[in-house]
């Protein structure tokens, strides 16, 4: 897939997965997010491995990031999405979620799909509602899957 990168001032945003800090991402996931806390590095690095990501960057230093998991035909899930705390409130979230819902593979999808508890007010500019008919989503949720002792928890080699 081809890179996309948008600059905007000292800001840049790219898909090119070889300039994102998977360090520094794997840091806010871990430890600041409170949605993914003690995900292993590894379980980072496959994500991103598997995932169109979009990382923000202010003077080469990553400040943002959002991943897309689809199939780039009818259905995208967003998630992982944030900005570190000294850069919110700037308008840097909606840039990163105007590069991520204009990016051309991701055109004329017939659903896309967002957890999130948090910034509802960002995501429905762009759309997104919440669910008409709740009662006809199922899911396997552990939120706890992350926790050392753990029995789902399954070494990644």
């Amino acid at each position: 897939m081809k890179v996309i990168e948008h600059s905007f001032g000292e800001f840049f945003i790219t898909t090119d997965k070889t300039k994102l800090d998977i360090v520094a991402i794997h840091d806010f996931l871990s430890k600041h997010s409170g949605w993914s806390d003690n995900i292993p590095f590894e379980r980072v690095k496959i994500s991103i491995d598997n995932s169109l990501n979009f990382g923000l960057f202010h003077s080469n230093k990553q400040i943002g990031f959002a991943r897309v998991i689809s199939d780039f035909s009818t259905i995208a899930y967003l998630g992982d999405i944030y900005i570190l705390d000294n850069y919110r409130g700037q308008g840097h979230s909606k840039k990163l979620m105007d590069v991520v819902m204009g990016h051309p593979n991701l055109q004329g999808l017939r659903r896309w799909i967002l957890l999130t508890s948090t910034a509802e007010w960002l995501y429905e500019k762009y759309g997104f509602t919440k669910l008409p008919k709740p009662e006809i989503y199922m899911e396997l949720f552990d939120p706890n899957v992350y926790k050392p002792d753990n029995k789902r928890l399954k070494k990644i080699e």
